[in-house]
């Protein structure tokens, strides 16, 4: 009996991805053009399958925040004192602490249309972007598009900066009429469902002391 090296491959696809830290493998980034994908409930909250995360943008660097997982954070807290300082003004204090404040990304595993072989990763998005999500979800005409029977699959359009009518890079989501089931097999599904990569180690909370140095450094490099 030959071989399949197909399903082998895809085999040690998934030995990558489960448990992994690999960011390129793990993370999918939306291309110019239209893209279909499919949010899958998330195996650590299958009732909530976005996850916020907030990070520090310093200089070319950037630091995951501890406030993601619920510990403290030197910078966010630099960030605090600086806008508490009741001997300057309001405006000035806010506009100096904004620099040290953590950034809001969310993340939710998905399933790309066509590219399954590659199994769960992590779409990133923005504010807006989370909110038209949640806006669908809320609207009792789409539902819980994540259901693995009868969930919808999402048209995801990106169109990069030096395209946009703005000066940024934009990303629109939009759900499919249809209601369709996650996968075409009860065990494609399970498998969707457990081999997830492990968003901790892809995104590893720093120490105190790390992020201390780190502004440290950028307020005098």
């Amino acid at each position: 009996m030959a071989l399949d090296i197909n399903a082998l491959k895809s085999k040690l696809n998934s030995f990558k991805r489960v448990g992994g830290g690999d960011r390129d493998a793990s993370i999918w980034k939306p291309k110019e053009g239209k893209t279909v994908i499919r949010i899958v409930p998330w195996k650590d909250n299958p009732e909530n399958p976005f996850i916020e995360l907030y990070f520090h943008y310093l200089g070319n660097k950037t630091h995951l925040s501890p406030l993601s997982y619920g510990n403290r954070d030197p910078i966010a807290e630099f960030a605090d004192a600086l806008k508490s300082d009741q001997t300057r003004d309001p405006k000035e204090r806010y506009a100096e602490a904004r620099p040290f404040m953590p950034k809001l990304r969310t993340y939710v595993p998905v399933i790309v249309r066509g590219e399954e072989d590659k199994g769960v990763r992590f779409f990133s998005f923005g504010k807006t972007v989370y909110q038209e999500l949640l806006g669908y979800i809320s609207d009792p005409d789409y539902g819980d598009i994540t259901d693995v029977k009868n969930g919808r699959d999402i048209v995801v359009e990106y169109i990069p900066q030096e395209k946009s009518d703005t000066n940024f890079a934009k990303t629109m989501v939009r759900p499919k009429p249809n209601q369709t089931p996650l996968a075409d097999s009860a065990e494609k599904v399970q498998q969707f469902l457990t081999e997830q990569p492990d968003i901790r180690a892809i995104f590893k909370e720093p120490t105190n002391e790390e992020l201390k140095v780190a502004l440290e450094v950028f307020l005098d490099p």
